[in-house]
């Protein structure tokens, strides 16, 4: 009687021990899938945006945008007047062909954005979003004119999620829009 309560005893143990073993792998997974939905996100808004941009440059021309750091909250209006929609600068805002989306991607309750660095102009999340990696935008990530964002979404310590980047660059109009684009804008200016 007694070696038999001693085998349920031994049983009993192994099979909680067993089952602690099973919530701890099931917690970390869980853990670990909630941390990599963020980046799963952003690689997926990215891409949509990127598309986007591409599009608007096709037929619009992106010319400029008006700050280092613009928010992407603007991809939903339909029609506007002059050239600039947001903070974005259009060569032929006639060809504007918007809504593109019906709503403007968000991801942790911040809006996307398009930074200015020397570079070029790059679609990456907001400040304040915090990546699986566990650095944030604008704190762990500087984000200023000298970042070097084609670096950085090479590198899984920063702009990158299991070889996909959590950064685009923006197209941009040739160089030529450009020119007549701000002679256009300063002799907008000069008038008076």
């Amino acid at each position: 009687m007694v070696k038999h309560k001693k085998h349920i005893a031994i049983a009993s143990i192994v099979i909680v021990a067993a089952l602690m073993l099973l919530v701890l792998i099931s917690s970390i997974t869980t853990w670990y899938q909630t941390e990599s939905a963020t980046d799963i996100v952003i690689v997926n808004h990215i891409s949509q945006l990127s598309a986007v941009f591409k599009k608007i440059n096709d037929t619009a021309g992106i010319m400029d945008f008006d700050h280092q750091k613009n928010y992407i909250d603007f991809l939903n209006v339909k029609s506007f007047s002059g050239s600039e929609v947001g903070s974005m600068n259009l060569a032929y805002p006639n060809k504007w062909e918007g809504p593109y989306l019906k709503e403007n991607p968000t991801v942790q309750e911040q809006n996307y954005q398009v930074v200015r660095t020397k570079k070029g102009f790059f679609i990456i999340p907001g400040d304040g979003v915090k990546l699986s990696n566990g650095k944030i935008i604008g704190k762990d990530i500087l984000i200023d004119e000298s970042a070097d964002i084609p670096a950085m979404m090479a590198d899984e310590k920063m702009l990158n999620f299991n070889g996909k980047a959590l950064a685009a660059p923006v197209p941009m109009s040739k160089t030529e829009k450009r020119s007549a684009f701000m002679e256009w804008n300063s002799d907008a200016l000069d008038v008076g």
